[in-house]
Order: structure tokens, then sequence, then C-alpha cells
């Protein structure tokens, strides 16, 4: 397994490697140390991303290129880098990570929304185009999980985070992973081109 993210940090056991996802020759590059420590990639979780939150008109562009380029380009560069190998294979798993405001829209979050509704677009089309390669292509689109950015949200910012979500909680890391799993395992060989909310219900009807 390898973990390729801006600091290059990873769990033990994991092969970390530092690459930026908007610069796709960076993204070959750590690719190619990936491949050649454990062999072709089968699964990708392309989880990269970052948020910049804003009013729309006080939104300059490079705010709104940062969120884009990260959250969507990098995604698209990262899953375009292993297709090919994939595709020679005949065989693979690509799972991909939206947010439950791709569907419900959120004050401020104009960029972000608009990239992950990107991903998710991203994805049907994608599952389309590569199943026939015997790839699936899915995406998990999570809710409020809790982290550090989550942590530092002002107290009534999260209590009216929480009042939207009908568990009543944030998600653990652990909530998001365990979809993820499904969806790189064997038990998911049918299931392609979905977006599986994984929210707490707060994106019911989605």
């Amino acid at each position: 397994m390898a973990g390729i993210s801006r600091s290059g940090e990873a769990p033990g056991g994991v092969l970390g490697l530092a690459a930026d996802v908007t610069d796709p020759e960076a993204l070959a590059q750590a690719l190619s140390v990936a491949t050649e420590a454990h062999g072709t990639i089968e699964v990708l979780v392309a989880s990269a991303g970052v948020n910049r939150e804003s009013l729309a008109a006080r939104t300059s562009s490079q705010m709104w290129d940062e969120v884009i380029s990260a959250d969507l380009t990098g995604t698209f560069n990262t899953v375009r880098a292993v297709t090919p190998a994939m595709m020679r294979a005949r065989r693979g798993r690509i799972i991909l990570v939206s947010s439950v405001i791709a569907a419900r829209g959120g004050v401020g979050l104009s960029a972000y929304g608009a990239a992950k509704g990107g991903v998710e677009g991203l994805t049907r089309s994608l599952a389309r185009e590569l199943a026939p390669r015997g790839i699936t292509v899915n995406a998990v689109a999570p809710g409020f999980v809790r982290t550090a950015m989550t942590a530092s949200l002002p107290d009534h910012i999260r209590t009216a985070y929480l009042e939207q979500i009908p568990l009543g909680r944030f998600a653990e890391v652990a909530d998001v992973a365990g979809p993820v799993l499904f969806l790189a395992s064997s038990a998911a060989s049918y299931v392609t081109g979905a977006i599986l909310g994984v929210d707490g219900g707060m994106g019911i009807g989605r």
C-alpha cells in the first residue's frame, strides 16, 4: 500500500510519497516509485482536496483556482495517471472522494461545492468509460468528519451543522474508511458509477 500526499507522511506499513496532485509530472514520478515497490496499482482512492471558505462575492480568482485545481483537476490527474495500467490489466477499483456539499450546497462553499460536484460527474463518466475494461469507478460523499478542520469551527457553526445530521454526530475517519473498503473489495464488483453518501443522513434525498 502507498499513500501520496504533499508531506509524504503515511501510517506505519504504508509507503509514504510526497507529490502535488496538481503537478502531473510530480504525480507520475511518485506513482512510478509506488509501482516499483508494490507492482501495478489495482485500487486508487483519490481523496486529496482543499477548501477556501469564502462568500462567492469575496472569492478571489486565486482562491477559486486553488480549490478547483486541487479537488477536481488533481483528482482527474491522479485517475489519468493510474488508468493505463489498469486498462492493460483489465481490472481495477477507483474510488473518488466527493462531499455532501456537492448535493446540498453550502454558504461560503461555492468553489468547494463546484469542485465536488465535478468529481461526481467525473465518477459517472469514468464508470461508463472504464466498465468495458473491468474497472469500477465509484465515489463516497462524506458529510462532516471529525478532523482538525472541523474541530477548529466556532461552536455555533459546529452546533448548526450537527442539527442538520439525523444521526446527531460528526463522522469518525473509520466511518468513511469502511465504505471505501467495501467499494475496493470483490463484494462491490457489480457496483459502478455510484455516489455513496456517508453523511449520517445529512444528504437524504440527494
